[in-house]
This record gives C-alpha cells, structure tokens and sequence, in this order.
C-alpha cells in the first residue's frame, strides 16, 4: 500500500503499548485486576464533543446502549491483543454495553497498513461481521499488518481485491489521522486507552476493572461512585 508507507510520517506520532501502568496521576480511583492505581483523567476542552464525531468509528454492541466505551487500540499493541479478548467477552455478556472500535495506528508502519484495510472494512460490515472479523485479526500469533487483516476480512466474505483497493485512499488515510490528532490532542499516550463518560483510562486495567467502571456510571454517572 503505497499511502500507508508514509502513514507514520502523516500521523507524526508515537505511542507506548501499556497494561496496568501509570503514565500519570489518577484523577478518579480505577483499579486494575490486580489492585493497581490506573493513570485516568477528563477530557479537556471540547474534546468529548470532538469524540462524537470522529470518523472511523465501528459500534459494535447494543447500538442505543446506556453506557459508550470507545477503545483507541494498534493492532500491534501486544496489550491490545490482550485486551481484545477481555472487550469481546464485555461486549457479549453486557447487553446494554455500545463499544466503539476507534483505530489508533501509532507503533508501526505496519500498524498503519493494517488500519487501513480496518476503516475499509468497517464501511462494508454489519456491526456482527466487524466484531467477528475484530475477532479473526487476533486470532493466531505474529506481527499483524495489511495482508493479515485483509485474510480475516476474507474469510468472513469481503472481496480482498475491492477492500485494498478501498483502504489504500487519500480518504481512509485522513480518516486514520484524524484519530492519531484526537488521540494526540487527548493525551492518549499508551494503548489500548479507552474513553467513557468523558474519562480517558490510560492502558489496559483487565475485565473485571472495566465492569466496575461501566457500573459505576450507570450507578451515579461517574466512573467511580
């Protein structure tokens, strides 16, 4: 793909793939699995309105769910690939749960390639289909760039031929910018962040944690109660 080899040069960012790790003070007290502190903090300005209107984004989910989480993930995040498994299962057993896939190529070239065949297929697929070909993307090991994503996609019915052809624009690679500006302008400096009710968490707190926070806001609106 010709466009995504000047990706990383367009999106003019860099990224830390975290789990449980602070990257800074935690302005509500979110724990991780294991106990620990989670760098969290509001969004400043505008950004929650800008959020809204990101391009790019897939919902997957309860589409009139109660609770939003967005994830801002790369593919080759090996956190991310961690928590892709922990935000499947939440998606699947919380039915009130609306969870928006925001693609946040920042490690790699690579990574860059393979977003782009992602906003590509996220134009074509059923929010069902997204979610199963999220799933067939992780599945098995390696690096994970534009051929492997176009396998996945595939193997659930795309044409790979039209879906490259598709991905490698001007237009999708805008769209994928515009995520890295967010996430720049946010302060999303690790991945996987996510973004709920107004509140970026930094890193992957694990299941368990994300289920406490999705029942804090719809206990009291807060992320914690």
């Amino acid at each position: 793909m010709r466009l995504a080899l000047i990706c990383l040069m367009a999106l003019g960012l860099a990224a830390t793939a975290a789990g449980a790790t602070q990257f800074g003070p935690d302005q509500y007290p979110i724990r991780s699995d294991e106990g620990d502190p989670i760098t969290n903090f509001d969004l400043k300005g505008d950004l929650a309105v800008r959020l809204a209107k990101l391009p790019g984004q897939v919902a997957v989910g309860n589409p009139d769910g109660d609770v939003t989480l967005v994830q801002f993930y790369d593919l080759n995040c090996p956190f991310c690939r961690e928590a892709a498994a922990d935000v499947d299962t939440l998606v699947r057993s919380d039915r009130k749960l609306r969870l928006v896939f925001a693609p946040y190529a920042v490690l790699s070239v690579q990574s860059a390639q393979g977003a782009l065949v992602e906003l590509a297929a996220g134009e074509m697929l059923t929010p069902e289909k997204y979610l199963e070909f999220h799933r067939r993307i992780y599945a098995g090991r390696g690096f994970i760039d534009a051929p492997r994503v176009l396998a996945a996609a595939e193997a659930i019915g795309l044409d790979r031929q039209e879906l490259a052809e598709a991905a490698n624009t001007e237009s999708m690679l805008a769209v994928l910018k515009q995520n890295a500006d967010f996430g720049s302008a946010a302060g999303l400096i690790a991945t996987p962040a996510y973004v709920i009710n107004g509140v970026a968490i930094l890193g992957h707190p694990g299941l368990k944690s994300l289920q406490n926070v999705i029942r804090s806001v719809r206990t009291c609106r807060r992320v914690a109660c």
